[in-house]
């Protein structure tokens, strides 16, 4: 089956090999790979390409063996030297996918160079390459079986694929057939690719024309070279069908001369072309202007000589020689056909619109003309004598404005200047022009209303004001006013003044009123309307198509006092449209609406107003109602629409009862006086009650203040108790931000219960905040806000009750009903009452009932943690927002999982929307799973509570919340995840690499921890090196988690120690109570093992007899020099005493003062002990940077119970303090392990 697999590897090229260099399958991997592929038949030329590619892993510049059928187009350059395509192109790099050599520049030039002595093939190779920029392979010539190099085709000047090159390749496709022509457009090439010649075959002009003797006009297909399209691998070019000279060469013997000559002389040179028939070589020019050396107007216009003709020679030259100046002045000959609406005006002269306009730019792009004014108006004005046409036409273009060039009709064969159609007072397009060029578009029928329309029209070259034909159909609602006489508004409206983008009249006063006045002696036309003009405006003259009869137009009536069209005139054309029926009311509103001329005056007018737009109509009191009013208040003239605009539509009024009819106008003129806003007088169509319609406001402030707005919508509601209605009525008189309302029960969801007489629910709508002009309703915030609903107790006493809610709490919003039990609520808001804001602890709060761990103790912890800092806030987190679960370690009551947590730690607010924000998504977190913990007791909870104490602590491991195992149902603690492990872990790995200042330091973070855990109140009991986490500094974790999750303490059980045997202090062993001094013991040992990197008592099976040992004043001896300084510390750390034993503010002040203060003795001292430690051979095995011990078999590093009885009182050694070398002396410790074997085979013979 082996021999099998590995055919099959052979045969599908399964290789493991990895490079010795860079242990991975690089470049120099995958070229080995193909040395089976190929040969060159020649040894040293196999080893030189195989050495080139296997001198570096990531090399894809190797040479390669390219058979020589890869190649094409292979042409002769020098001797031995070739140049040809290549197919496949150069290696780019390696392509993992298809796993084979990715190749660039495909079909790309190269360069073949034969290797001449094969007996010195190796050096010949290196000259070459070392010689050349970029060498490719190798290859063999099938025929000649000569070797070659394939070299990259560069300049040997500049080393590049340069012009020059890119010209070479191109030079066996072309020939002049003359030798001194190729020879001087080759040489061309070797310089700047915009100056180069070339060799241009004649099929690529056309337009050939003759312009004078050896000189021809063309223009040319393809345009002159530009650039190189490196994309396309071609020549780009530039101003395609161009216009060029063609000019002969005379004397062929001296071709290179006169080639020089021209080149030297002419603007711009662009090769060399040969007339098939002639055989006459041609270079090929420039087509530029002689004077300026450009292609400029002139040239431009020589161009298109050939394209027209007058049909007379001094006609053409007075064209063409005007083509020589400035484009904006030049004069062309323009077809008949190129005009339209071609009209009479006076002898010899026309006005007709010319399509296309006058010439303007020349269009870069198109390489057109550019013109402007397309349908332009110009005069036509025919030329007299031709035989003296010059001098006339010399004559026209001094006077004339603007002369734009000559046409002829070809039916009267007339010749005719095309001039600007301006006026001859002020030389320009005037108002004047434009109504003369409307004259064909009208007439009245009449020849003198005709000339006074014309005259009007004619008397000012800027005037708006002249008469106009006016067509009966554009007026409407034509009204008989007395004889004669009539009143209708004009679709149209008056001319205002012209329009340049549109080109016609700009028109003011659409539907305007006008009068129309039959004209009764229109041979006297003129007569009757001058007596008109001084009174009116008049617009112009009309005729009725029925009766035939003229009539003149004017403005409707012009105030006296304002002279113009004013608000009282608006009104005055209306009065004709109602009437209430009583004449001293029609008066009292018509002498109110005549006396309104300005927009301020406007505001106070009276009208008469239909009873039917009203509505809503309801009892206020005596002769008092209440309504909507549909159409709202006149404040401004429509002069578009001719009506007037009205505002605030739906609003409320007051409509009130006229008494006195008799004594209408004074009564009339007393509310006028007294009301703050009078609109009208309206009338019940039942009653036949006149009302005035009145604003309504406050009789207070005289505004609509929010007392009315509430007052609006008493009808609207009613709580069905009239106390509560008038408590909620009365507060409606004050700040809109503090009135209450009655709110529908229905407006609540999400109703919880949290104590008697107490729920919590979310109001949909939210609180009032303002009134909201524009849609005339309350402006509301805060909606689905929380909100409390507080049961009211004694309806009786109700009025009372809500005055004291008032009183005490934050904010009262309004009162509400249940609609099944009939209780009243107040609605309050849901704040602290710590605070008096809805803070942190009140969003906790709100979220309670969304979530549960299932165990009343848990709840309780999480729901409490949740009253402080948002920071330090703890949440029961599902367990389905951990992902990629990964197993960690096993501690003494629970195992530790690495997870990503999804969401994140909450680190503020989203007030905007209402939710949490949170930082650090799927970062990496512990779990803690406790064993057993489904049944959790409270003094377990009581012990993770101790740790939440610290958990801000910058030691501290913080602690996120707690979570539930969904299958095993054990609770799990979420932690900040260690990417380090605990200390010992680290220790381990790395401890070959701390110096002192870093063991000095991890003490350092030890002491703040602990110092924070003292200055809490709180007592760790199980300090440790697997309770030491390694983030990037030391953090504590796990205070008081030595004892199993389901331990219940009993009265036998209350002094059972749990713990890892060598950190627990010899007093608690004998059952005595934690205390801060315990945990500085554990320090002591946790000092020992980061300063000697090994566990404490490794070595020693970890039992009864160890506990007797420390008992008697055993401690871990360092297997290290020490300085004495650091062995004193620690050594009064792990005092059998307690009261001797430093306190942690102690041990952290003298941290303090070893990291950052003056600390010269302790540096001597560890100078001295790296010394000693540098010359002494150690015991200690590393690997790496880390630690290598043998373990005891029983020693064990997990928490669990250690109940020892009779153990002996602590004490220190004889000589504890009276030596600093180290912790205990050798001398001491041995005679221990003597006693206790003593005392061992002691109590064997008492056996016995």
């Amino acid at each position: 089956m082996g021999t099998f697999i590995k055919k099959l590897n052979k045969i599908f090229h399964v290789n493991d090999e990895k490079c010795k260099k860079c242990k991975g399958v690089c470049n120099a991997i995958r070229f080995r790979q193909d040395f089976r592929n190929w040969t060159s038949n020649n040894k040293t030329i196999d080893k030189f390409i195989r050495n080139s590619q296997l001198s570096d892993c990531y090399t894809n510049n190797a040479l390669e063996w390219i058979p020589h059928n890869r190649f094409y187009d292979i042409s002769y350059i020098v001797k031995d030297e070739f140049r040809a395509n290549w197919i496949d192109g150069c290696i780019d790099n390696w392509d993992n996918e298809n796993q084979n050599w990715k190749r660039e520049h495909q079909n790309m030039f190269i360069s073949l160079k034969k290797l001449s002595d094969s007996k010195s093939i190796e050096l010949k190779l290196n000259e070459i390459i070392e010689g050349h920029i970029l060498s490719y392979g190798i290859t063999q010539d099938p025929k000649t079986k000569h070797y070659m190099v394939v070299l990259d085709d560069i300049c040997d000047k500049c080393n590049y694929v340069c012009n020059m090159i890119l010209y070479q390749r191109d030079f066996k496709n072309w020939t002049s057939g003359n030798n001194d022509i190729d020879k001087f457009i080759q040489d061309s090439q070797h310089g700047n690719i915009i100056n180069v010649l070339e060799w241009i075959p004649f099929n690529r002009f056309y337009n050939i024309s003759y312009i004078e003797k050896d000189k021809l006009r063309a223009n040319w297909i393809d345009g002159y070279i530009n650039n190189w399209d490196i994309d396309n691998r071609n020549l780009k070019r530039k101003d395609q069908n161009m216009f060029i000279i063609l000019k002969g060469l005379g004397d062929i013997k001296n071709i290179t001369l006169e080639l020089n000559e021209i080149n030297k002389v002419h603007h711009k040179f662009y090769g060399v072309t040969q007339d098939p028939e002639t055989k006459y070589y041609m270079v090929v020019l420039g087509d530029i202007c002689e004077k300026c050396n450009h292609v400029c107007n002139m040239i431009r216009y020589q161009q298109d000589f050939k394209n027209w003709t007058s049909g007379n020679n001094d006609i053409d030259k007075f064209i063409q020689d005007s083509q020589h100046g400035n484009i904006i002045n030049v004069l062309e000959w323009i077809p008949y056909n190129r005009f339209y609406n071609i009209s009479y005006i006076e002898k010899d002269k026309l006005r007709a619109n010319w399509i296309d306009g006058y010439i303007n730019n020349w269009d870069v792009d198109n390489r057109n003309l550019k013109r402007k004014d397309q349908n332009m108006f110009i005069i036509l004005k025919g030329l007299g004598d031709l035989k003296n046409i010059t001098l006339e036409l010399n004559e026209i273009n001094k006077v004339h404005h603007k002369l734009y060039g000559v046409t002829q009709d070809p039916e009267t064969k007339y010749y005719m200047v095309v001039l600007d159609d301006i006026c001859e007072k002020c030389n320009h397009v005037c108002n004047m022009i434009r109504y003369q060029r409307d004259f064909k578009n009208w007439t009245s029928g009449n020849n003198n209303i005709d000339k006074l329309i014309q005259d009007s029209q004619l008397s000012d070259c800027y005037t708006n004001n002249a008469l106009e034909w006016i067509l009966y159909n554009r007026f409407y609602d034509i009204n008989n006013i007395e004889e004669d006489k009539f009143r209708a508004n004009w679709v149209d409206g008056r001319i205002y003044k012209w329009s340049f983008s549109d080109q016609n009249w700009i028109r003011k006063d659409q539907n305007t009123f006008v009068i129309m006045k039959n004209s009764n002696n229109l041979s006297n036309i003129t007569l009757e309307f001058n007596e008109i003009a001084i009174y009116y405006k008049v617009y112009g003259i009309t005729q009725d198509p029925e009766t035939k009869n003229y009539m003149m137009v004017w403005n409707d009536k012009l105030c006296k006092k304002c002279e113009t069209e004013c608000y009282a005139i608006h009104f005055l054309q209306d009065f004709n449209n109602w009437t209430s029926g009583n004449n001293d009311i029609d008066k009292f509103i018509q002498d109110s609406q005549l006396s309104k001329h300005t927009d301020y005056e406007i505001k106070n007018v009276l009208e008469w107003i239909p009873y039917n737009r009203f509505y809503d109509i309801r009892y206020i009191k005596k002769d008092k109602f209440r309504a909507n009013w549909i159409d709202g208040f006149i404040y401004n003239w429509d002069k578009d629409n001719k009506n007037w605009k009205r505002k605030n539509q739906i609003m409320f009024v007051i409509l009130k009862s006229l008494s006195d009819s008799k004594n209408i106008k004074l009564q009339l003129n007393e509310i006028n006086k007294v009301h703050h806003k009078f609109y009208g007088v309206t009338q019940d169509p039942e009653t036949k009650y006149y009302m005035v319609v009145l604003g309504d406001i406050c009789e207070k402030c005289n505004h609509v203040c929010n007392m009315i707005r509430y007052q609006q919508d008493f009808k609207n509601w009613t709580s069905g108790n009239n106390d509560i209605d008038k408590f909620i009525q009365d507060s409606q008189h004050g700040n809109i931000i503090n009135v209450l309302e009655w709110i529908p029960y229905n407006r609540f969801y999400n109703i919880s219960y949290i104590e008697k007489d107490k729920l919590r629910a979310n109001w949909i709508d939210g609180y009032i905040n303002n009134w909201d002009v524009d849609n005339r309703n309350l402006k509301r915030k805060d909606q689905n806000m929380f909100i409390i609903l507080k049961g009211l107790g004694d309806l009786k006493n109700i009025t009372l009750e809500l005055n004291e809610i008032n009183k005490v709490h934050h904010k009262l919003y309004g009162v509400t009903q249940d609609p099944e039990t009939k209780y009243y609520m107040v609605v309050l808001d849901d704040i602290c009452e710590k605070c008096n804001h809805v803070c942190n602890m009140i969003r906790y709060q709100r979220d309670f009932k969304n979530w549960t761990s299932g165990n009343n103790d848990i709840d309780k912890f999480i729901q409490d943690s949740q009253h402080g800092n948002i920071i330090n806030v703890l949440e029961w987190i599902p367990y389905n927002r951990f992902c990629d679960i990964e197993y960690i370690a096993k501690g003494g009551f629970g195992k530790v999982y690495k997870a990503n947590w999804i969401d994140g730690c909450i680190d503020n607010r989203d007030d905007v929307n209402q939710n949490w924000k949170r930082k650090n998504q799927n970062m990496f977190v512990a779990l803690k799973i406790l064993h057993n913990s489904k049944n959790v007791t409270s003094e377990f909870m009581n012990e993770i509570a101790s740790h939440y104490k610290v958990n801000l602590g910058i030691n501290i491991i913080r602690l996120y919340g707690l979570s539930q195992d969904p299958v095993t149902k054990n609770y799990i603690m979420v932690m900040d995840y260690a990417k380090n492990g605990s200390l010992r872990n680290y220790l381990n790995k790395n401890y070959n690499k701390l110096n002192w200042n870093y063991k000095l330091g991890y003490l350092q973070y030890l002491a703040f921890g602990l110092e924070h855990i003292h200055k809490n109140d709180l007592i760790h009991r199980d300090l440790h090196s697997g309770n030491v986490l390694v983030l990037s500094y030391a953090k504590i974790t796990d205070l008081g988690l030595c004892k199993p999750a389901d331990y219940t303490a009993s009265e036998n059980t209350k002094n059972n120690v749990y713990g890892i045997l060598p950190y627990v202090a010899p007093e608690i062993l004998r059952g005595q109570s934690y205390t801060k001094a315990s945990d500085v013991y554990s320090i002591g040992i946790l000092m020992y093992e980061i300063i000697s990197g090994l566990p404490p008592y490794h070595d020693k099976n970890h039992n009864e007899d160890l506990a007797i040992k420390i008992c008697k004043g055993l401690r871990p001896r360092f297997n290290i020099n020490v300085p004495q300084s650091i062995v004193y510390l620690n050594k009064r750390c792990l005092d059998a005493d307690p009261l001797n034993r430093p306190t942690i503010e102690e041990i952290k002040v003298i941290m303090n003062q070893w990291r950052y203060g003056p600390n010269e003795e302790l540096q001597r001292q560890i100078k001295v002990a790296e010394e000693i430690n540098n010359n002494l051979p150690t015991d200690i095995p590393s690997t790496n940077l880390g630690i290598s011990y043998e373990t005891h078999s029983g020693a064990i590093y997990k928490s669990r119970l250690l109940n020892y009885y009779s153990l002996p009182e602590p004490k220190n050694s004889d000589d504890y303090y009276k030596q600093n070398d180290n912790i205990i002396s050798k001398e001491f410790s041995d005679s221990l392990q003597i006693n206790i074997s003593q005392l061992e085979i002691d109590d064997n013979n008492i056996s016995e």
